[in-house]
């Protein structure tokens, strides 16, 4: 064992380093379900920056120091507070603020968001074929990231009402942008800041590996964060 490591020494060293980057810099991580269409697809792969928000000792979730705070608007990586599973999802709301959804439009700080129609499709869940509303959504805060596309699907049965909630101090309300078909703060609570991850930033490569495996060219390097 002891030669082979030593034969290999800069394989290891490679390896040390490849788990350091993807740990504490950045990592990629693959969409794995429709809960954010229509902007991100199930075969996209996310370029995460893990410095967005804090500096961690690497292999650990050890936190040396904040580097920055959320947004709203913000596509984040997270644990789950429920069971630790790694998901995706838009940050909603943010420390302080008062949340509310009245028969799915938002509402943040007593200001409804507006909503404008982009296009009316069919999308699948559980192997069914659904009507697809896409909307573009803005929230007319200068702080946020703006316009936004987001989905929502008439008939499915899904949560369009809640609160006020008034979100905690180191806390954030996340929602997938696909509204009526995600498992987000609606289901699994509000994600305290020591569970966030870090900020996905564009689709690094696609491919349809639900249909024909062919890569989705249009989609390799593409911005989460362009004007509507």
């Amino acid at each position: 064992m002891k030669n082979w490591a030593r034969n290999n020494k800069g394989f290891l060293a490679f390896l040390v380093l490849f788990g350091v980057f993807r740990t504490a810099v950045a990592d990629w991580n693959p969409i794995p379900s429709a809960s954010m269409h229509p902007n991100l697809l199930e075969g996209d792969v996310v370029l995460v920056n893990r410095l967005a928000f804090d500096l961690k000792v690497p292999l650990t979730n050890v936190v040396l120091a904040h580097l920055g705070e959320p947004q709203r608007g913000d596509i984040v990586t997270f644990r789950s507070p429920r069971d630790n599973t790694l998901l995706i999802k838009r940050v909603v709301a943010l420390p302080g603020d008062v949340v509310e959804m009245r028969n799915e439009r938002l509402y943040i700080n007593g200001k409804g968001a507006d909503y404008r129609v982009v296009e009316h499709s069919l999308d699948s869940v559980g192997g069914t074929a659904m009507r697809a509303l896409q909307l573009a959504e803005t929230w007319g805060d200068k702080a946020a990231r703006g316009p936004r596309h987001i989905q929502i699907m008439p008939d499915v049965l899904a949560p369009r009402t809640f609160g006020p909630v008034t979100v905690p101090r180191g806390e954030y309300l996340m929602l997938g942008d696909n509204r009526d078909n995600s498992a987000d703060s609606r289901v699994i609570g509000l994600v305290p800041r020591k569970l966030l991850v870090g900020r996905a930033e564009r689709v690094l490569v696609s491919a349809d590996y639900q249909g024909n495996w062919m890569p989705r060219t249009e989609r390799f390097g593409m911005s989460l964060y362009h004007p509507d």
